[in-house]
């Protein structure tokens, strides 16, 4: 089993800090970079790189939400048929989205 690393930085006087080198390469951070703090009711605290990839976060915990659901109602799981394409289709009609397209400014 790895050791864990351990490496300690200092807040400033407005609670900001330095990550630490050791850190900083672990990560592969660079300048500009985001982190992610998670935070355990026991007050242990993971961070981790905030990569391009991750997207949405709200995406993220919705499929962690709908996870946890199909692990605990695997028998609720049911087949995408056609019929069920058919009655979703009706619901939108003809009306054609484009999920990449930007909002116009009324729609924001």
């Amino acid at each position: 089993m790895t050791a864990l690393a351990h490496d300690i930085s200092k807040l400033t006087d407005r609670y900001q800090t330095t990550i630490p080198s050791g850190v900083r390469k672990q990560l592969n951070l660079g300048k500009g970079d985001q982190i992610r703090y998670s935070t355990e009711p026991s007050g242990r605290v993971y961070i981790e790189a905030v990569r391009a990839e991750d997207g949405d976060p709200a995406l993220g915990a919705f499929l962690d939400l709908l996870e946890a659901d199909i692990k605990a109602n695997p028998n609720r799981l049911r087949a995408f048929d056609a019929g069920l394409y058919d009655r979703l289709k009706a619901l939108v009609g003809e009306i054609d989205v484009d999920i990449d397209q930007q909002l116009s400014p009324d729609d924001e």
